[in-house]
C-alpha cells in the first residue's frame, strides 16, 4: 500500500528524480559478513543483473546489519554514535564522493571495485533487519528507555532519498526506529524528496531532523561535480517547505569550493544562510572538499569538462599546497562564524587538523569549529 501511494505522487516540477525500475529478479551476491557504515559487507562475483536505478546496476547484498550502534560520525556531532544505512553505493555519482575510495581498499567486496560508482549496492531486506537489530526474539524492544533521546544519523554511505522507492525504504527503517526506540533521526539528502518523507513520517515531527546539503547555491555548477542529484535550488526549496510547515531541519553547506578571496567568501556564507534561512535551522554544518584517494582529481576533471575551468584551476591550485590549502579552510571558517556569531553553538565547521595546524582551529572550537 505504501509503495503505490509513492509511486503515485507527482514529482516537483523540473526535478531529475525518477521512480526506480523495479523488477523481481535483481543481482545478489552473498557472504553474510556483518557490516559498519564504513565497511560494507562482502561480497562475492553478482549474477546478472535485471534491475537499475538512474543507469547503474542494482546489486543486492546479504547484511547483518543496518544500524551501526558505534559510528565515527558522532565525533562530527552528528549523531550520538548511531547511524543506519540501507546501502553500500549511491544512486548518485558525485565526484567528491569517498565511498568509492573506501572500497578500493576492500577489493573483495566487488567483483572489480573500480566499477563501485557504476553500481547501486543495496542491503537485502534492510528495513527487516533493521527490526531484528532493534527487537529481541521475542519481539520485545532492545531500546525501550523512554529517555533514550539518542541521535541516530543516516546514511553515511548513500542518499537517503535518491529516488520514490529509496525514500519509501528510508520511511520504513524511520519507523521501525521511531516505534521501538526514543530516538531521534538526522537524515541528510541531496533529493528534493525529504519532504515526502517528512508527510509520512508526520506523526513524528518532533523526533526527525530534516536536512539538504549543496557547497554551492548555483544550479549549473552544482550539477557539474554532483551527478544526478536533485538541483540545489529545488533542494532549498524543500528544505523551505519543511521550514514553513514547523518540521525541524539543519544545514550542510559542503564540500564547498576555494573562492577568489575574502570577498567572495564571505558574500557566499551570508547568501547560503539567507537562502537556506539558518535562523530556522537547529544546527549548520560546514566543510571545506576532503581529500580521499581520488576526489580531488575527479572533482577537478568534472568541473572542467563542466565549463568551470577557472574553479579546477583553485582546486588544484590549494590541493598542492598547504599554505594555500590552510589559508582555504580558514577563510571559508571565519566566513560562516562571522555569519553565526550572534548564535552561539550553531555552527559545526567540520575540520580535519594537524600538529601545526591546530594551535590556531583550537582557538575557534568557542566560535563553532569541531576538529577531526
Amino acid at each position: 500500500m505504501l509503495y503505490l501511494r509513492w509511486m503515485n505522487l507527482p514529482l516537483d516540477h523540473g526535478s531529475t528524480l525518477q521512480p526506480a525500475t523495479t523488477s523481481r529478479t535483481t543481482a545478489t551476491a552473498k557472504t553474510p559478513t556483518a557490516a559498519t557504515d564504513s565497511t560494507p559487507t562482502p561480497a562475492s562475483p553478482p549474477a546478472k543483473a535485471t534491475v537499475r536505478m538512474a543507469g547503474k546496476t542494482v546489486v543486492e547484498v546479504e547484511s547483518k546489519t543496518v544500524i551501526n550502534f558505534t559510528s565515527g560520525f558522532s565525533h562530527k556531532l552528528l549523531c550520538d554514535g548511531l547511524t543506519f544505512t540501507a546501502g553500500s553505493a549511491c544512486v548518485y555519482s558525485c565526484a567528491f564522493c569517498y565511498v568509492e575510495d573506501l572500497m578500493r581498499k576492500n577489493p573483495h567486496r566487488l567483483p572489480n571495485p573500480e566499477d563501485h560508482q557504476s553500481m547501486v549496492i543495496r542491503r537485502r531486506n534492510a528495513v527487516e533487519v533493521a527490526k531484528r537489530q532493534l527487537t529481541f526474539r521475542d519481539g520485545s524492544p532492545r531500546f525501550p528507555d523512554p529517555n533514550d533521546r539518542r541521535v541516530i544519523y543516516a546514511s553515511p554511505l548513500v542518499d537517503v532519498a535518491a529516488n520514490l522507492e529509496l525514500a519509501r525504504e528510508t520511511v520504513e527503517i524511520c519507523r521501525e526506529i521511531l516505534t521501538r526506540t526514543a530516538w531521534q533521526i538526522r537524515l541528510l539528502s541531496k533529493s528534493s524528496l525529504l519532504r515526502r518523507i517528512a508527510d509520512e513520517l508526520g506523526d513524528f515531527r518532533d523526533r526527525v531532523i530534516y536536512g539538504v546539503s549543496t557547497g554551492t547555491l548555483d544550479d549549473r555548477l552544482g550539477a557539474s561535480f554532483e551527478k544526478g542529484t536533485a538541483l540545489v535550488s529545488k533542494r532549498i526549496q524543500s528544505l523551505r517547505r519543511l521550514q514553513d510547515d514547523g518540521f525541524r531541519t539543519y544545514a550542510m553547506v559542503c564540500p564547498s569550493l576555494p573562492l577568489a578571496d575574502d570577498a567572495a567568501y564571505q558574500a557566499f556564507a551570508e547568501q547560503a544562510a539567507e537562502e537556506l534561512r539558518t535562523d530556522q535551522c537547529e544546527h549548520v554544518w560546514a566543510e571545506v572538499l576532503n581529500v580521499r584517494g581520488q576526489s580531488m582529481v575527479r572533482t577537478c576533471d568534472a568541473l572542467r569538462q563542466g565549463g568551470y575551468a577557472e574553479h579546477a584551476e583553485r582546486l588544484e591550485r590549494v590541493s598542492t599546497d598547504r599554505e594555500a590549502w590552510e589559508a582555504y579552510a580558514r577563510s571559508t571558517f571565519e566566513a560562516h562564524a562571522r555569519c553565526h556569531e550572534g548564535t552561539p553553538g550553531k555552527l559545526r565547521f567540520l575540520q580535519y587538523v594537524g600538529r601545526g595546524t591546530r594551535p590556531y582551529w583550537d582557538a575557534q572550537i568557542a566560535r563553532g569549529a569541531v576538529l577531526l
